[in-house]
């Protein structure tokens, strides 16, 4: 993950210090390209350790279309209550506290249990808006993955093997507008390749959790197409380290990394849509300590 440091040192050195919409700040360039060619290896953060239960988890949960949170809380995946969570409180009139204070976990614990266990609730509380699972799935009425995965099997040469998160119609029912908004597949020699376009990513705790999730995507794709792997393109518009990130930034840049896993996908299922975390295998994955940082809603 030589190219992920390589990222973090470039915003450092010359980042533009920007206003944000959090109210954080951050140091950010606009416009950055990294390329990850999968057969080297699986590209995930060695410098600390990132969840892989958790991205998985959360991507299988993309895949199946769900926007509502319960399937991911009952796994005990948090990764997406800040924003519901946000919402419940003001629409209670109760002050948000900040995401970093134990006030904070303490309604997250308290709200977590109720999507898990009171009627309704999630159903009320829980529901993000028609985000990436929605729009992979039933973008205006089209299911963009099958549709994928079809030309995929007949037509590899393609260059449509498209994805788009970005509808911008529903955009302000949506708990967050798609960061990770748009993937392209490509076909050469046999070998997958998928080119991500992400708008904007906090680069400390989002991008190694994204260049994960979607280096696990394209090995599920090519799982299920019978392709071999090629290379995972990552392209960032806004590329941002917030403000209250960078000590942890300095000392993640203080680190050796650590060669890189393989992942082994233990059996084929009928279809994309059929793999659970058990499929995945991710062997010899060393890593450094956690590096703990505050999430900015």
């Amino acid at each position: 993950m030589r190219q992920y440091l390589d990222l973090l040192r470039h915003v450092v050195d010359h980042g533009h210090e920007c206003r944000d919409r959090t109210g954080t700040g951050t140091v950010s360039v606009f416009g950055y390209q990294m390329r990850f060619p999968l057969h080297e290896g699986f590209p995930i953060c060695t410098t600390k350790r990132v969840w892989f239960r958790g991205l998985a988890c959360e991507l299988l949960w993309f895949l199946s279309g769900s926007t509502n949170i319960k399937p991911l809380v009952d796994q005990g995946i948090s990764i997406w209550t800040a924003w519901p969570l946000k919402s419940y409180l003001l629409h209670q009139n109760l002050t948000v506290p900040s995401s970093d204070s134990e006030e904070w976990a303490s309604c997250q614990s308290e709200f977590e249990e109720l999507i898990r266990n009171q009627d309704g609730f999630a159903e009320q509380w829980g529901d993000l808006g028609p985000v990436y699972g929605k729009q992979w799935r039933d973008f205006s009425g089209v299911d963009q993955i099958e549709t994928v995965i079809e030309d995929l099997k007949t037509a590899p040469w393609s260059r449509r093997h498209i994805v788009s998160a970005w509808n911008p119609e529903q955009l302000p029912q949506m708990a967050l507008p798609p960061c990770h908004m748009f993937f392209q597949f490509s076909v050469k020699d046999h070998q997958l390749s998928c080119h991500l376009y992400i708008r904007s990513n906090d680069l400390f705790l989002g991008a190694p959790f994204n260049i994960a999730q979607y280096a696990l995507l394209t090995h599920l794709v090519a799982h299920q197409t019978d392709l071999e792997l090629g290379d995972l393109i990552y392209t960032i518009g806004d590329a941002h380290i917030y403000l209250n990130h960078l000590d942890q930034v300095n000392q993640q840049l203080q680190r050796q990394p650590y060669p890189l896993p393989h992942l082994n996908i233990v059996k084929k299922p009928p279809t994309l849509f059929d793999y659970t975390f058990d499929d995945f295998d991710l062997q010899g994955y060393q890593y450094h300590p956690p590096i703990k940082a505050p999430v900015a809603v």
